[in-house]
């Protein structure tokens, strides 16, 4: 549960403004300007979650491994790099 959780929080967080910015937008006598924002903000909300969605690296084979090492109990260096 905690990793869906995790995972699509974002999706979440995302469906839910949008619902509240269509409310808000949408309830009185909307006018072309407000569709128009309307769909700016789920442009938007689409735009970032395909830029922040998780996506499977090369390395999370590595990091299935290593899982597996530190829970047999058998000691493990982790070094930590930056390309910065």
């Amino acid at each position: 549960m905690n990793l869906i959780t995790n995972q699509y929080s974002f999706l979440t967080v995302a469906v839910g403004l949008a619902l509240v910015a269509g409310f808000i937008l949408l309830t009185n006598k909307p006018r072309w300007n407000d569709y128009l924002a309307f769909g700016v903000i789920v442009a938007a909300l689409f735009t970032a979650w395909g830029i922040l969605h998780p996506r499977q690296t090369p390395l999370m084979d590595d990091a299935k491994k290593v899982r597996a090492m530190i829970g047999a109990g058998t000691p493990v260096l982790l070094e930590f790099q930056s390309p910065y």
